[in-house]
C-alpha cells in the first residue's frame, strides 16, 4: 500500500469522525425539539424553556464554528490530494461532494426548529402584553393633583422581567423590530383606549369661538395634565424597564406610543385656539392653553426630548410660538379697540354701556391670578424675541391706560345723547357702576382711593343734576301763589288750580312716559333715585291736594280731567321707574385690518364662567 493510499484512508476516517461527532450533536438538537416546540411551555416555564433555548442556540454555535473550521481544513487536504494525484480521482470527487454538505448554513442544521422556538417566544410576548393591557376603567379628572388620580401600575414587576426576558432573546435572533412593533401595537392602543373614555371627542371638532371653546380649553388643560403626567409617565417607565439594554428602541417605542395615544390631537386642539375668531376673550383662553404647555415643560422635555419625539418637540414649538403672538397682538390691540368705541353710540336707554362692564372684569382678571404672571411671562418671552425687555410694572401700566381709556370714553358718550337730561342719568349710571365694581378688587388697588371716590362724588353730582333739570321742575308748577280761598276769590282759585294740575299732569305724563324706557342698572341705586323723585314730587302734590283738591272735586263732570293721580298712585309709579330690562349681547366690537367688525361682547351676562 503506498503513502498515499493511507493518507487517504486517513483522511477519510477522519472525516468519517466528523461525520460522526456532527451526528452526534444533531441528534443533541433534535433532542431539545419536544421541550421547545410544547404549546405552553414558555407560558408555564420560562426560565425554564429560555434555558432549553440557550442550549440549543450553544449547539447551533458549536454546529457552525467547527463545521467551518473543519470544512475549510478538509478542503484544503482535498485539494492536496487532487493537486499531487495522491488518490482515486473518484474518492477526491466523492469527498469534495461530502465536503460541500458541511459548508451548508447553520440557519438550516436544526430543520427550522430555532425559528420555531422563537415564533412561540413572540406569542408569549404578545399574550403577556395583551394579558396587562386592557384599557383603564378611566373618570374624568376633576383635579390632577388628587392622588386617587394617579394611574397605578399597569403590568406587574413580574411581567415586565418576563417580556424583557423574552425581549433579549429575541433581538439576539434579529427580531428586535417585530417586537417593537407589537409592544407599540399593544400599549398604544391601550393608552388611546383609556383616554377615549375621558371623552375627547371636542379635540377633532374644535368650535371657531372662543367663548364656546371655554368649557373645552379647561377639559383640555386637565386632559392634557393627566395624560402626559400620568398616563405616558407611566409608559416611559414601563418602557425602559422593558427595553432595559437597548434605549434607542426603547425611545422609539414610547413616540410610537404617544403617537397613538393622541398627543399631537392635544397640540392640534391647542392650534385651533389659535385659530379661533379673534376678540378678548380669546387671550384668556390662549393664557389658559400656555399656562398648561407651561406647566409641562419640564415633563415634555424629559419625555420627548429623543430623536424619536421630533416631530411632537417641533409641533409643541410650533404651537407655543403662535398661542404667544396671538396673545400678544390681541393684549397690544386693547387700548386701541377701547378707543375705537368711542365713536359707538350710547345705550339709547341711559345705561352702562357693555363695554364698561366688560373692561371692569376683564381688566381685573388680566392683573389677578393667574392670568397676571402668565401674561407677563407670556409678554416678556415676546419682547425677547425682540431683544427688548418686559417686567410686571410694564404690564400694570398697559393694563391701567386701558381703564383710563375706557374713563375717557365717558364724556364723548354723554355727548351723543340728544336728551340732555339722560346723558346725566347715563353718567350717574356709568360713573357709580366702575366705582362699585372697582372698589374692593385688585385693579381698584391699583387705581387708588382717590381715583375711585372721584367716580363715587361724579356719581353724587349727576344724580342731583339729573333730578334738579327733570323731576325738579314738576314741583313749582304745583305752587301756591295766587290762589286765594275766600268766597270771593273762589272761583279764580278754582281756576288757578285746574291750569296748574293740568300743566302738571301734562309734564308728568310727558317725564314719565321718556323716562320709563331709561334704567338704572345698579337695583340699589335705581331704588335710591326713585326714592328722591318720590320725595320731590308726591309730598308737594299730596299737600296741594289736601289743600286744593276740593276745589276742583265740587265740578264732577270735568274733575278727571284734571285730577288723573292719588299720591298713593304717584308713588307707586315713580317707585317701578328705571328698572333693567333685558338687554341685547353685543357692544363692545373688534375692527380687523380687513375692515370687517365683529363683538367681542357676545353673551357677556352669561355665568362668570365665561370669564374664567
Amino acid at each position: 500500500m503506498g503513502v498515499g493510499e493511507e493518507e487517504g484512508r486517513g483522511m477519510a476516517s477522519l472525516l468519517a469522525a466528523r461525520r460522526a461527532l456532527r451526528a452526534g450533536v444533531f441528534d443533541a438538537v433534535h433532542g431539545l425539539e419536544p421541550p421547545l416546540l410544547a404549546a405552553s411551555a414558555a407560558a408555564a416555564d420560562l426560565p425554564g424553556y429560555l434555558a432549553v433555548l440557550s442550549r440549543l442556540e450553544e449547539a447551533l454555535h458549536f454546529l457552525s464554528d467547527n463545521c467551518g473550521i473543519a470544512s475549510q481544513w478538509l478542503a484544503d487536504i482535498v485539494e492536496y490530494l487532487g493537486d499531487r494525484s495522491l488518490a482515486d480521482p473518484r474518492f477526491v470527487s466523492d469527498l469534495a461532494e461530502a465536503l460541500s454538505h458541511l459548508k451548508t448554513p447553520s440557519a438550516n442544521l436544526d430543520g427550522g426548529l430555532l425559528a420555531a422556538a422563537l415564533d412561540i417566544l413572540e406569542a408569549e410576548f404578545r399574550r403577556l402584553l395583551t394579558e396587562h393591557s386592557a384599557p383603564l376603567a378611566m373618570k374624568e379628572p376633576n383635579n390632577s393633583s388628587d392622588p386617587g388620580s394617579i394611574t397605578p401600575p399597569r403590568i406587574p414587576a413580574s411581567a415586565v422581567h418576563k417580556l424583557s426576558l423574552i425581549l433579549d432573546r429575541l433581538a439576539a435572533n434579529g427580531r428586535l423590530g417585530t417586537c417593537t412593533a407589537a409592544y407599540a401595537d399593544a400599549r398604544g392602543d391601550t393608552v388611546s383606549a383609556s383616554l377615549r373614555a375621558l371623552g375627547l371627542d371636542y379635540l377633532h371638532d374644535p368650535a371657531e369661538d372662543a367663548q364656546v371653546l371655554t368649557p373645552n380649553v379647561e377639559r383640555w388643560g386637565r386632559h392634557l395634565e393627566f395624560a402626559v403626567r400620568h398616563l405616558l409617565e407611566a409608559e416611559r417607565k414601563l418602557c425602559v424597564a422593558v427595553f432595559e439594554r437597548r434605549p434607542e428602541a426603547a425611545s422609539s417605542c414610547f413616540a410610537e406610543i404617544a403617537s397613538r395615544a393622541g398627543i399631537l390631537d392635544f397640540l392640534k386642539f391647542g392650534r385651533a385656539i389659535c385659530d379661533a375668531r379673534k376678540d378678548p376673550i380669546k387671550l384668556l383662553r390662549l393664557l389658559d392653553v400656555f399656562d398648561s404647555l407651561s406647566k409641562l415643560r419640564m415633563d415634555f422635555n424629559r419625555l420627548f426630548g429623543g430623536k424619536a419625539c421630533v416631530e411632537i418637540q417641533t409641533r409643541t414649538r410650533e404651537l407655543v410660538k403662535r398661542v404667544v403672538d396671538g396673545s400678544v397682538e390681541i393684549f397690544e390691540e386693547l387700548l386701541v379697540q377701547v378707543e375705537l368705541q368711542r365713536n359707538m353710540p350710547p345705550p339709547a336707554d341711559g345705561g352702562v354701556p357693555r363695554i364698561v362692564s366688560f373692561v371692569a372684569k376683564y381688566c381685573n382678571q388680566l392683573l389677578g391670578d393667574p392670568y397676571r404672571s402668565v401674561l407677563t411671562q407670556v409678554l416678556v418671552i415676546h419682547r425677547s424675541w425682540r431683544k427688548e425687555t418686559f417686567n410686571d410694572k410694564m404690564l400694570v401700566d398697559a393694563v391701567l391706560n386701558i381703564v383710563k381709556a375706557l374713563e375717557a370714553n365717558f364724556e364723548a358718550w354723554s355727548k351723543a345723547y340728544e336728551d340732555v337730561t339722560l346723558s346725566y342719568l347715563f353718567m350717574m349710571n356709568t360713573h357709580w357702576h366702575f366705582f362699585k365694581h372697582l372698589k374692593g378688587t385688585k385693579m381698584g388697588e391699583i387705581l387708588g382711593d382717590e381715583w375711585l371716590r372721584e367716580h363715587e362724588q361724579y356719581k353724587d353730582y349727576y344724580s342731583a343734576v339729573f333730578l334738579r333739570e327733570s323731576w325738579g321742575t314738576l314741583a313749582p308748577l304745583l305752587s301756591r301763589e295766587g290762589i286765594i280761598l275766600f268766597s270771593k276769590g273762589r272761583a279764580t282759585a278754582r281756576d288757578l288750580v285746574k291750569q296748574r294740575l293740568k300743566s302738571f299732569n301734562a309734564n308728568f305724563d310727558e317725564m314719565y312716559q321718556k323716562q320709563s324706557a331709561w334704567i338704572i342698572s345698579d337695583r340699589d341705586l335705581q331704588q335710591k333715585t326713585c326714592h328722591l323723585v318720590v320725595q320731590a314730587i308726591v309730598p308737594v302734590y299730596r299737600s296741594f291736594m289736601q289743600n286744593y283738591g276740593p276745589l276742583v272735586d265740587q265740578q264732577d263732570a270735568s274733575a278727571n280731567k284734571y285730577v288723573k293721580f292719588t299720591a298713593e298712585g304717584l308713588d307707586k309709579m315713580l317707585s317701578t321707574l328705571f328698572l333693567p330690562k333685558p338687554r341685547r349681547a353685543g357692544s363692545f366690537q373688534i375692527r380687523h385690518s380687513n375692515g370687517k367688525i365683529t363683538s367681542a361682547m357676545t353673551g357677556l351676562y352669561r355665568s362668570s364662567s365665561t370669564l374664567k
